[in-house]
């Protein structure tokens, strides 16, 4: 669900609700709505939330399960040392 993905998003940057809203420029009982299940955010907000946490809106909408990382402009060295952690992590 999308409010699970908010809050995961949210906890995982060491946000609070109140951070969230900040940059949101919204409220943060609206965020607690968003995180409740008791409304969606606005198409605008949607859009805003899938660029500040780097993630696709078919990822907050559920469409997509998998993540994406902007790796542009890193070095290709630095993008093997990457794509080794991952390979690391799923093995573990």
């Amino acid at each position: 669900m999308m409010s699970e993905k908010i809050k995961l998003l949210r906890e995982r940057s060491g946000w609070t609700q109140a951070e969230l809203a900040r940059r949101l420029v919204t409220t943060r009982s609206s965020v607690n709505a968003w995180e409740s299940g008791i409304s969606i955010p606005s198409t605008q907000y949607i859009v805003e939330l899938s660029r500040i946490f780097g993630v696709s809106t078919d990822y907050l909408f559920g469409l997509k399960q998998n993540q994406s990382l902007d790796i542009s402009g890193l070095p290709p060295e630095q993008v093997a040392t990457l794509v080794q952690l991952v390979e690391f992590l799923r093995r573990s």
